[in-house]
């Protein structure tokens, strides 16, 4: 089975809960990140990305400045705006865009290569760092802007210029004699190269992936040669302690049974696996991917959709480790593991794949940006206590208020570029055999290509405040169709009604199949109320703890609504949540529950003492976690105590 996701330009968001997100891409989002590249944002940290390009192009004199991997951040940005101009067509944007490809176009080399961090500091150091370098993770962000610049505008100047980057990877890189037989210290131009071929039909861009991931773990590895070398000096001092998990290069992938190593890294490598399986019938790298997927969701994922335990090296650490007050859980790692999911989706036609891309989306991506969309999370913890947010300490990493940007950006135009792309994760379709897939809730308008022919699609809903969604289908095939709903796993009481007559209960991999023969409305409806949840004893961190769940939502309390010393209060279960609508953050429901908090004033004893703290009866607020922090600097906890 391979599916795909319908073409940004044929879908059209119109949506209660995403519009005020999607929106901010193109009116917000996009325009202040342009202004924090070009080093305009007061107070914040320096970008230099674009001056580093303008340096590498001979406009400016100058030295490199930023991470190894700076030339991302105008990649992801670039990528952003071609997914927003598909949809919102904007000739001021554009003509900005145009002008920073032009800038790319002037910084690339003579035989094609790109990177401003080689090409002004080390030059005579190309491909000799795959471990640290991140030349090729670099390469897969640029080659993934070309494309979806060029869908979203036809225009072919950046995609040329990555191509011409992509041969002369193909022409260093590979199994023969006379090649480079490495791969990259950090996953994406797998991706790239893969998205490259997709629009060129170039097979060479193809068998290069496929070889960078075939590569992997094989043999002697090649980081730790590249790190045994007498001359090599490290450019990141944490990878003093450097061993081939960090890099999922420590076996085959093929072999590879738990997730291991830097989050980001490893979900964008499995993004990669997955469309490789699909694109060459793998049957091996699909139960690799199916294998590590488990790994993840079943054992390395928090409630929230974050992975990436360990603040230190960003990485996943054992099954079940899971700790709230200091985990890292980057905002990029869970947009690979929704893109993870996405891919899974396509070449099993399973559901439950997106459950999870679901709840990524919805909690830790969209936590990661403020709704006015100038600040931004790096580090999604599922506890604060601003005052032990501190330097020096096992919560340096974590923030209690969103920031304008980081030195390090990779996760706020990573957002954009998820934000501007939200269609992708709606639909999906089997053009040769009829069958459209409805994957995500979301009020828009689509058309869709199915056996030969347009059918139109009318989705409206108000989704995830109310679980219901009327979809009208217009221009059926006249030898019918099959639409696919999916049935959330937190779903009750599921029923469609086609033309208000109760379609039949045909369900598969987690959808209701209907068959469609005539246009027609159909009616879908389920409950999904809030209630309590537990973690799997093994979770330490949230033994005797539980938290609350709304659809896809995962909900936390504040101090701004519930005073301080969050952890003092403990939720009885037994009693009833309430559900009731507020104009917070937008519009949007709030739960409300009771419970006991510890008299703190009852408190005879010094530091410790051998008297029982007292309780007093209380009330609680829980709000939507993806907006906390909107409302000032606080506590949050998302895993409350359960009362006795």
């Amino acid at each position: 089975m391979r599916l795909h996701s319908l073409d940004l330009k044929q879908i059209s968001i119109r949506d209660a809960f995403w519009s005020k997100h999607v929106d901010l891409v193109r009116n917000t989002i996009i325009p202040y990140q342009w202004e924090a590249m070009n080093d305009r944002i007061e107070d914040a940290e320096s970008s230099h990305c674009l001056e580093n390009f303008r340096i590498a192009a001979g406009r400016t004199k100058g030295e490199f400045y930023g991470a190894v991997f700076q030339d991302t951040d105008v990649a992801k940005w670039l990528e952003a705006v071609g997914f927003s101009l598909a949809c919102y067509p904007d000739e001021q944007l554009e003509k900005t865009a145009d002008e920073v490809i032009d800038l790319i176009a002037e910084a690339q080399c003579e035989d094609g290569y790109i990177n401003t961090y080689f090409t002004i500091k080390a030059p005579d150091k190309r491909w000799s760092d795959l471990c640290e370098g991140h030349e090729l993770y670099t390469a897969g962000h640029l080659m993934e802007a070309a494309v979806a610049y060029y869908q979203g505008t036809g225009k072919r100047k950046f995609l040329d210029c990555m191509c011409r980057f992509a041969d002369l990877i193909a022409d260093t890189f590979g199994t023969e004699e006379g090649k480079l037989h490495g791969y990259p210290g950090h996953e994406e131009v797998e991706i790239g190269l893969i998205k490259l071929y997709g629009v060129t039909g170039v097979r060479k861009y193809l068998d290069l992936a496929k070889y960078f991931v075939d590569a992997r773990g094989a043999g002697e590895n090649y980081f730790m040669k590249e790190l045994s070398r007498p001359d090599y000096k490290m450019i990141f001092p944490e990878f003093a302690d450097y061993t081939p998990e960090y890099s999922q290069s420590h076996r085959p992938v093929r072999e590879q049974t738990t997730a291991e190593g830097h989050a980001v890294r490893a979900v964008y490598l499995y993004c990669a696996m997955a469309d490789l399986a699909g694109a060459y019938d793998d049957e091996g790298l699909k139960t690799a991917c199916e294998r590590l997927w488990n790994n993840i969701v079943e054992k390395r994922m928090y409630i929230t959709g974050g992975i990436g335990s360990s603040g230190i090296l960003e990485r996943f650490t054992t099954d079940y480790d899971l700790p709230n007050e200091y985990n890292y859980s980057e905002s990029c790692a869970s947009i690979g593991l929704a893109l993870f999911g996405l891919r899974m989706n396509r070449i099993t036609g399973k559901s439950s794949y997106m459950d999870v891309a679901e709840r990524a989306l919805y909690n830790t991506m969209l936590a990661g940006v403020a709704l006015d969309g100038k600040s931004f999370f790096y580090v999604n913890p599922l506890e604060v206590w601003p005052p032990a947010c501190m330097d020096g300490t096992s919560k340096k990493h974590v923030k209690s208020v969103r920031q304008k940007w980081f030195g390090v950006a990779c996760c706020p135009p990573n957002i954009a570029r998820t934000l501007a792309s939200l269609g992708q994760y709606i639909y999906a379709a089997d053009e040769e055999n009829g069958r459209l897939y409805v994957n995500l809730f979301v009020s828009n308008e689509a058309e869709a290509g199915l056996k030969g022919h347009v059918v139109k699609v009318q989705t409206e809903t108000k989704f995830p405040w109310e679980n219901r969604l009327k979809i009208k289908l217009t221009d059926v095939p006249e030898d019918g169709m099959e639409l696919m709903l999916r049935i959330p796993d937190y779903a009750k009481n599921y029923t469609v009604l086609c033309d208000g007559k109760t379609a039949g209960i045909r369900q598969e991999s987690g959808y209701q199949k209907v068959d469609v023969t005539k246009d027609c409305e159909l009616l879908v409806s389920f409950e999904a109320p809030a209630h309590y949840v537990y973690a799997n004893p093994q979770v330490r961190a949230d033994a005797g703890k539980t938290a609350i769940v709304r659809g896809p939502l995962v909900y936390c309390m504040e101090e701004c609504d519930n005073g301080a010393n969050l952890p003092a209060v403990s939720a009885d279960t037994e009693a009833d949540l309430t559900e009731e609508k507020s104009d917070l953050f937008g519009g949007c429901i709030v739960v409300k529950g009771s419970g006991k908090r510890i008299c703190e004033d009852s408190w005879q004893g010094g530091l410790y003492g051998d008297v029982k703290p007292q309780y007093e009866d209380t009330h609680f607020t829980a709000v939507p976690y993806a907006y906390w922090n909107n409302r000032g600097e606080g506590e949050m906890l998302v895993w409350m105590r359960t009362q006795k």
